[in-house]
C-alpha cells in the first residue's frame, strides 16, 4: 500500500480506520428550498420548467447552508450506557467512523452545559455495533444520566482545563468588541500566537495549540470574530468564507501590536485557515505575519464545496449552481449576502506562487470534510513557503486528538527556528 509521508498504517488487530463518515440524506429537505428566479432570466431559461425549478431550488438550499452560520449543536450521539471498571468510568456508545479512532475527544450533553473527555478505547464489539472508551474527566453535567451528546475535537472549554492563567480581553472589531483570551507566555518572546477557529467552532478550538505555542515562548490570543456567537455579528449575518472574517483577525493582529508584539504567527483551523490566507494576503500587517500554522485548512472552497455536494448526494451540476450564486451578485437574493464571495481569490492552488508567507499545513488523509489534496498541490508547486505534513484516522481538524506529540513535534521543529529573528529586514514596500 502507498503511503505519503507520515502517513501509518494500522497494524493487524488494531482498529480499524476511518471508513467515511455516513452521507447525509437531504431527500427530505425540500421546504428549506429556495427558488432562484434570476437565474432563469439571466439564462434565459424562460419558463420555470419543474427540472429548473428544482435545480435551482437545490442549488439555493445548498449556497445558503454554506454561508448561514450554525446556531446549535445537532445531539446526534447515543449515549448507550456509563459504566464503572475499577476506579475508572467508561461509556459505552454507538461504533462509527469517530468513535472507533483512538485518541482524545470531548463529550458534550445536555444541550452543551454537559461536558465529558473521553480517551482510550477499552473494547470494540463490531457484531454489536458498539464501542467502549475511557471516559478521563467529567467537566461538569451528569454523564450518567445523559442519553444523548455530540462527538468534538475540542477538548478544553477554558485556559484554565490546561491549567494556564488568562485574561478576558477586548479586540475593537467593526460592530463593536470581539472577546478574547490572552494567555501570557512567561518568559516569552516578543511574538503573539493568534488562534482562528473554524466554521462552527468557537475559540475554544485553538486551545490545543496553545501549550505547545507557550513553550516555544508564543503569548496567544484566542479570538472571536464576526457571526460566530461571541463576536458582533456582520450586517448580513452570513458568512464570507474568509472574505469577510480576515478584517476582525487584522484587529486582532493590530491588538497585539499595540501591546507590545513585534510580529505575530497565526494559527488556522479550517474555515480559520482560509482567514488566515486572507490576512497574510490582504492585511496592512501581512509584513509582520512571521508564519501560518494551519490545521486541515481550507485551500480552495471551490474542491469543498463540490466536496460537499457529493457528500450530500447533490448532483456536480446544482454544486456548481450552488457556488455560481455565492459568487455573482444576483445570488445575494438568495444567499443573504451582502457582498458575492469572490471563491477565486480563495483558490491558493492557483495562486500557489502568490503566498510568501512560510506555511506549515498539518492535515489529515482521512478528512472527511475538507479534502487534504488542495493542501498537498499548495505545498507541492510552492516548496519554498509550503510544508504539508501528512496525518492519517485524524477526522476534520482532529490530528491533535489522534496524535498530540507528534503534532506538538512538528509544530515546535518548524516553527521553533523561524522565532525571534526581529532583526531581518522588512519588505520596504509595505507599511510599517
Amino acid at each position: 500500500m502507498r503511503t505519503l509521508p507520515g502517513q501509518h498504517v494500522l497494524k493487524s488487530g488494531a482498529v480499524p480506520p476511518r471508513a467515511g463518515r455516513p452521507v447525509p440524506d437531504v431527500s427530505n429537505r425540500t421546504g428549506a428550498w429556495f427558488k432562484w428566479t434570476g437565474v432563469g432570466v439571466a439564462i434565459g431559461a424562460g419558463a420555470a420548467s419543474l427540472a429548473v425549478t428544482s435545480t435551482a431550488g437545490l442549488a439555493a438550499y445548498f449556497a445558503r447552508r454554506v454561508v448561514t452560520p450554525i446556531n446549535g449543536r445537532d445531539e446526534n450521539l447515543s449515549i448507550l450506557a456509563v459504566v464503572r471498571e475499577g476506579p475508572e468510568q467508561q461509556v459505552v456508545l454507538p461504533a462509527n467512523p469517530d468513535t472507533i479512532v483512538e485518541g482524545t475527544y470531548s463529550l458534550y450533553f445536555d444541550g452543551g452545559s454537559g461536558h465529558a473527555r473521553i480517551g482510550a478505547i477499552r473494547s470494540y464489539v463490531p457484531r454489536e455495533n458498539t464501542v467502549t472508551r475511557a471516559v478521563e474527566a467529567v467537566l461538569s453535567g451528569n454523564l450518567a444520566e445523559a442519553k444523548r451528546g455530540w462527538w468534538s475535537g475540542s477538548v478544553y472549554d477554558t485556559p484554565a482545563d490546561i491549567g494556564l492563567a488568562w485574561e478576558d480581553v477586548e479586540v475593537e472589531v467593526p460592530g463593536g468588541t470581539a472577546p478574547a483570551w490572552l494567555i501570557r507566555a512567561e518568559p516569552g518572546l516578543d511574538t503573539w500566537a493568534i488562534m482562528v477557529h473554524g466554521r462552527g467552532a468557537t475559540r475554544s478550538e485553538g486551545l490545543r495549540a496553545v501549550r505547545t505555542a507557550g513553550e516555544l515562548g508564543l503569548t496567544s490570543l484566542l479570538v472571536s470574530y464576526r457571526n460566530d456567537g461571541d463576536a458582533p455579528a456582520a450586517d448580513d449575518g452570513r458568512y464570507g468564507l474568509g472574505v469577510t472574517e480576515w478584517v476582525d483577525v487584522e484587529a486582532a493582529i493590530g491588538y497585539a501590536l499595540s501591546r507590545g508584539a513585534k510580529d505575530v504567527v497565526l494559527f488556522g483551523y479550517s474555515m480559520g485557515g482560509a482567514i488566515c490566507l486572507q490576512a497574510a494576503d490582504r492585511s496592512r500587517y501581512r509584513h509582520l505575519i512571521l508564519a501560518l500554522v494551519l490545521d486541515a485548512p481550507v485551500i480552495n472552497w471551490v474542491d469543498v464545496l463540490a466536496h460537499q455536494a457529493q457528500l450530500n448526494r447533490i448532483p456536480a451540476t446544482v454544486g456548481r449552481y450552488g457556488q455560481l450564486m455565492l459568487s455573482h451578485p444576483l445570488g445575494r437574493r438568495i444567499t443573504g449576502l451582502a457582498a458575492p464571495v469572490d471563491l477565486q481569490s480563495m483558490d491558493w492552488v492557483s495562486r500557489a506562487v502568490e503566498l510568501r508567507t512560510p506555511t506549515l499545513i498539518l492535515h489529515s488523509v482521512d478528512d472527511e470534510f475538507v479534502p487534504f489534496g488542495p493542501a498537498l498541490q499548495l505545498a507541492q508547486k510552492n516548496p519554498e513557503m509550503v510544508t504539508f505534513e501528512a496525518f492519517s484516522r485524524a477526522g476534520h481538524t482532529k490530528e491533535w486528538n489522534v496524535e498530540p506529540e507528534r503534532w506538538d513535534a512538528v509544530v515546535r521543529s518548524w516553527l521553533g527556528p523561524r522565532l525571534g529573528n526581529y532583526g531581518l529586514p522588512r519588505n520596504p514596500e509595505l507599511p510599517e
